[in-house]
């Protein structure tokens, strides 16, 4: 303890004991994989730069390392030419954004604000009550019910302008749970409706990359004889499966659901239209 704690123990060959009554051992031990995964954690943090969590994220790395030993540092300078974190694009946001949509959802208050579509031009005014706020691949979203609309909708940061806190308070409904309204396994797209079973087949020019993917909970992977891969999963996000799939290109078919079928042949007739024949 002399040694790596730089402690003050002293002793008289009968016992040892603290030779400053106020000292104690300011350290969490780690093991190296533990250390290294400390070290990581600031370049990481950059996907929350610019909203209220950046900083409080930031804190709690530095109580972390200030708690180290004074022998034991975490060097990060080491990753800058080793390592590389490609974030996701994601919409640009006002930074000032995110504290009023944060204090709306902390303190049960309306939320207003300006907001453009993705087929509009211009904003328009909206008013919600906020439920819950979800971040994917970078991209932040407020779910409330629309006052305007009388239903529950979603909306992107990055679309939204001039927020400020409305008049009054509401309730948060007692069987509100986000899961009815998105899969966070896949993704935000509101979707409040029965789940569909997805069923894709996969060439084998990609086996590997759809074996080793974890694609949903439950699912069911198999690699078949003639090297394709069939996945199966169930989820509500049909436009975030139909995304991936069209992502994929030539090396994916899909199998079910039906509807899922159509929307796949609709776009690739849109994209048929767009190059000609």
């Amino acid at each position: 303890m002399r040694n790596t704690l730089n402690a003050p123990v002293e002793s008289d060959g009968s016992g040892y004991w603290y030779g400053e009554p106020n000292f104690f051992i300011k350290s969490i031990p780690l093991t190296e994989g533990e250390a290294f995964a400390v070290a990581v954690l600031n370049p990481l943090l950059e996907q929350y730069r610019s909203t209220p969590l950046e900083g409080q994220l930031r804190s709690v790395f530095q109580k972390i390392t200030s708690c180290l030993p004074e022998k034991v540092t975490v060097d990060t300078s080491f990753l800058n030419p080793k390592i590389t974190f490609i974030p996701d694009k994601c919409e640009s946001a006002d930074p000032g954004m995110f504290q009023v949509v944060f204090d709306a959802l902390r303190e049960c208050r309306p939320l207003c604000f300006g907001y453009r579509p993705l087929s509009k031009s211009s904003y328009m005014e909206r008013t919600i009550d906020p439920y819950h706020v979800v971040c994917q691949r970078g991209n932040w979203y407020v779910l409330g019910r629309d006052h305007g609309k009388g239903d529950v909708r979603i909306f992107s940061f990055g679309r939204m302008r001039d927020p400020h806190l409305g008049e009054g308070g509401f309730r948060m409904p007692e069987d509100f749970d986000p899961a009815d309204w998105f899969d966070a396994e896949m993704g935000v797209w509101l979707n409040k409706g029965e789940p569909m079973t997805v069923e894709l087949l996969f060439d084998k020019e990609v086996g590997t990359f759809a074996l080793n993917r974890s694609w949903h909970t439950g699912q069911e992977v198999r690699q078949n004889e003639d090297g394709s891969v069939y996945v199966k999963f169930t989820t509500t996000q049909k436009q975030e499966v139909l995304r991936q799939v069209l992502g994929q290109g030539h090396t994916v078919k899909v199998l079910a659901p039906p509807e899922l079928v159509a929307e796949v042949k609709a776009e690739l007739e849109k994209m048929q239209g767009l190059y000609g024949e």
